[in-house]
């Protein structure tokens, strides 16, 4: 069992804060920090960042949409962050969704299994030396290989449903998930084992991404409603949502109304289903939960609102 940090990357909060918090995790002792790419910084760009800035955490970068940049350039990303910073590196892939793949970088938004499954082939074989040659439905190149190749560097995937959910439990060093709730960890843990079996391979490690407030007041609150509503409509996370409860509050995403509108609506049962907020010793159990859930990663996303850098909530649970 393991902790990490994950930068959070808050709509409400300075885009500088991320590095903040990175130097934060690294001085607590943090051995991961997961740095992934929204709407501020380019993720290669900003782990260099961190990795200059701080003195030993390892970076994990990503879930990276496999589907937006191909197998060489993450694989030159990852290797130009270790090199760099000399800091290890790992990364994580992940689907994302149509309106980031095809609406921001307008690539196709199709087939995310298959070509999820030819891109970690393809990645890891970069990542070990390779030269590559590939010549699948989504993932095409040749002659490729990097100057510096990191074999020990891991792959893992995010995974939201039943066909994602296989192509990681057959191919990834470790399965992500986010915005879930402890039972459904442990039924996501059965599963991916019981695939990997069947595949005739070891099971992939699971890391768990789990939103954290320390005594949060209702600015932390609507910090946190905001960001959940953004994945509302989002594949795999509607009916997830839906599942836990909240139908009706998925349907209203799904028709088009305003994320200000969905995070007002958000109740605060749904906000402690998928997250640790509360007091220190609550936060500290709620994360626990996870663990023994089956999640063998867990990865902090501080909310800032009311702490800034997310100091005393990572000071509670590291």
């Amino acid at each position: 069992m393991s902790l990490g940090v994950v930068l959070p990357y808050w709509l409400d909060r300075p885009d500088g804060e991320a590095v903040e918090i990175a130097v934060e995790a690294d001085r607590l002792g943090f051995g991961t920090l997961w740095v992934g790419e929204m709407a501020t910084f380019d993720a290669f760009a900003l782990a260099t960042a961190v990795g200059l800035r701080t003195e030993g955490i390892g970076l994990r970068i990503g879930p990276l949409a496999a589907g937006v940049r191909g197998p060489v350039a993450v694989a030159l990303g990852v290797s130009s962050v270790a090199a760099l910073t000399g800091r290890r590196v790992d990364v994580a892939l992940g689907a994302s969704s149509p309106a980031i793949v095809t609406g921001w970088h307008d690539r196709p938004w199709r087939g995310a299994a298959p070509r999820m499954r030819e891109s970690v082939r393809a990645l890891r074989g970069l990542l070990a030396g390779e030269r590559i040659s590939a010549d699948g439905d989504h993932v095409r190149a040749h002659g490729f290989r990097l100057r510096h190749p990191l074999p020990e560097a891991t792959v893992s995937v995010a995974a939201f449903g039943p066909v994602m959910t296989r192509v990681a439990a057959e191919e990834a060093d470790e399965v992500v998930l986010n915005l879930v709730a402890p039972h459904q960890v442990e039924r996501v843990r059965a599963v991916v084992d019981a695939h990997a079996a069947a595949f005739g391979r070891p099971a992939p490690k699971l890391a768990v991404w789990v939103t954290a407030a320390l005594d949060p007041g209702p600015a932390a609150v609507r910090q946190v409603s905001e960001q959940l509503a953004l994945y509302l409509r989002a594949p795999g996370y509607a009916g997830m949502f839906a599942e836990l409860g909240h139908p009706a509050l998925v349907a209203r995403a799904e028709a088009g109304a305003p994320r200000r509108e969905l995070a007002e609506a958000v109740p605060r049962e749904l906000l402690e289903a998928v997250c640790a907020i509360g007091s220190a010793a609550r936060v500290r159990d709620r994360i626990a939960d996870y663990h023994r859930a089956g999640a063998d990663h867990v990865g902090v996303v501080p909310s800032t609102a009311d702490d800034p850098a997310g100091r005393r909530v990572l000071a509670a649970v590291g």
